[in-house]
Order: C-alpha cells, then sequence, then structure tokens
C-alpha cells in the first residue's frame, strides 16, 4: 500500500474532525499529500420558497461558495497540529458524485471520511454519501463512524498519532476478500503491527461438526498467507461461530483492535441485503476505523 495522495472530505461535523486527524496522521506517517474537500450541496439550502432572477442565485452560490472556503480554511486551521499543509478544495453539487470524480481524477489512493453512522430505513434507501462512495470508489475507503471525544476539562479536541498496533483482516474464503488481504499485510508490515485472520462459521453447523469446521477454516486461514511471508508477520488466526457482524464486533473489542480490514462489494440490492450488511454492522457498531476495499 503506497500511499502519495489522501483525500478526507468534510463536512464540519464531529465525525469529521476525527476522520481528519487520521488523514492527518497517515498522511505524516507516510509522507503523502493531502487534500480536504468540502462539497456545498445546494439542496440542502431552501431555494424552492425562494423566488430570484438569475442574477440573484448566482451571487447566493458564490456567496456560499465562499462560506465555504472559509469554514474550511477555519476548520482546518483548528484542527491540524502536524506539519503537513493540506491542499483545500471547495466544490458544489451532489457530494458523493463529486468524492468519487475528484479521486479518480487525482488518482487517489486512499479515501478517510467520518460516517454518521445511522441505521433504519431511511439508511437502506436513501443511504449516505460514505455508503454511496464506499461501494463505487476504485481506491480503499477508511470510514470513521466514532465521534471525536472532547477533553472536559479543556473543551478541545483530543488529537494525538494513531498508531495501529493491532490489525484485524475478516475473510469469508471468496475471491472478494483477496485485495482486501493484500492491504491488511500492507500496513501490518508498515507498522509493525500485530494481524488476526478472522473467519465466522455458520451458526447453524451441528454441535458434532464444529470442532472439525474450525480445524478445517484454521488450515484455510493459515494458508492464506505463504510460508516465508508468514514468518516475518506477527500473525494470529481466529476462528468463530454465530452471526459475521456481531463476532466480527466482539473480537474487535476483546483485542483491542485498531482497524478492520473488509472487502466489499458493488452497490447492487442483492448485495447490499447480505454481504453489505455485515460491512455496514461492523462499520456502526466497531470499536474502530474500518478499512473497505473495493472489489
Amino acid at each position: 500500500m503506497q500511499l502519495k495522495l489522501i483525500l478526507c472530505p468534510i463536512d464540519f461535523s464531529e465525525f469529521s474532525i476525527r476522520a481528519y486527524q487520521y488523514a492527518l496522521s497517515l498522511g505524516e506517517h507516510y509522507q503523502a499529500k493531502l487534500l480536504a474537500l468540502h462539497i456545498v450541496e445546494l439542496w440542502k439550502y431552501p431555494f424552492a420558497d425562494y423566488a430570484a432572477s438569475g442574477g440573484d442565485l448566482a451571487n447566493v452560490f458564490r456567496a456560499l461558495h465562499q462560506g465555504g472556503e472559509e469554514r474550511l480554511r477555519e476548520f482546518v486551521t483548528r484542527h491540524c497540529h502536524h506539519p503537513i499543509q493540506p491542499q483545500l478544495k471547495v466544490d458544489q453539487g451532489n457530494a458523493s458524485d463529486l468524492i468519487l470524480s475528484f479521486a479518480q481524477e487525482r488518482e487517489v489512493e486512499l479515501i478517510v471520511m467520518g460516517t454518521h453512522g445511522r441505521r433504519g430505513f431511511d439508511r437502506l434507501v436513501l443511504g449516505s454519501t460514505t455508503d454511496r462512495v464506499m461501494r463505487r470508489a476504485s481506491c480503499p475507503v477508511l470510514v470513521i463512524s466514532k465521534p471525536v471525544r472532547e477533553s472536559t476539562v479543556s473543551g478541545r479536541a483530543e488529537s494525538h498519532v494513531h498508531r495501529l498496533r493491532r490489525i484485524l483482516y475478516c475473510t469469508d474464503f471468496s475471491q472478494n476478500s483477496e485485495r482486501a488481504l493484500g492491504y491488511a499485510i500492507s500496513a501490518t508490515e508498515e507498522y509493525d503491527a500485530e494481524l488476526t485472520l478472522l473467519n465466522v462459521m455458520d451458526a447453524d453447523v451441528h454441535q458434532p461438526t464444529v470442532k472439525e469446521r474450525i480445524a478445517t477454516y484454521t488450515r484455510q486461514l493459515d494458508k492464506l498467507i505463504p510460508g516465508e511471508r508468514s514468518k516475518t508477520l506477527k500473525l494470529g488466526t481466529v476462528v468463530r461461530l454465530g452471526k459475521p457482524y456481531e463476532q466480527i464486533v466482539q473480537y474487535a473489542v476483546e483485542g483491542e483492535i485498531d482497524m478492520i480490514t473488509m472487502a466489499v462489494r458493488g452497490a447492487g440490492a442483492l448485495d447490499r441485503a447480505v454481504f453489505g450488511s455485515t460491512t455496514y454492522r461492523v462499520i456502526q457498531l466497531g470499536p474502530c476505523p474500518v478499512l473497505a476495499v473495493p472489489v
């Protein structure tokens, strides 16, 4: 994983603060350039009830754009405690479309963004900006679902270098998981971290065959990384029984995992209902960021 250019979309929420801190930390570690992007989504403003000439609307749009630029500069100044000086960009339009096109045009290697982690009917039907970016991006997306915490003493947001000590890779042994494994290994080597390979078996496995299945899947996990390379990694394998998202989240909490790596597939309805539900729930309920690798 060679990171030369990192894109961090910012909507000024507390989730954006934490995502931006992660982006800064990664940029410093990899000596990569950082792009901070804010999108002014005009549909959020009540123009429908405002009768105006084209010239008036142009002035309004210009004012919104300038306001976005000012807020972005203030945001970066307030939350930047690293030697990295990000490039700032403000645009108008649909957030997910512009993030994706910008990432493609600039050949971004990683997108780091926060998500409000909404659950329920609105997320299933409408989705979120992070959802659409994660499923359509050609590069990995590091999703931050926890807001930044503030010190009750100083009232200032916490800021520190994010150290990857323990990385969790989740696999169902499909070909879709292979690319995600490459990123997990690369990050493990880069940070001299511990890597755990995790597979979750179906909960309906009959009890007499559980031990046999666990042994079989453990051997499969052992074969995922070639022998010589596995000797240079701090490597562990785990097979669990139950619902995938529950077991992944539980292990991440127990193992004090710093980053979960998972493959994510396209935007089809069936995929979202089956595989996507695991990814979404891990992002929403997990204790750490999730690196979603497209396949």
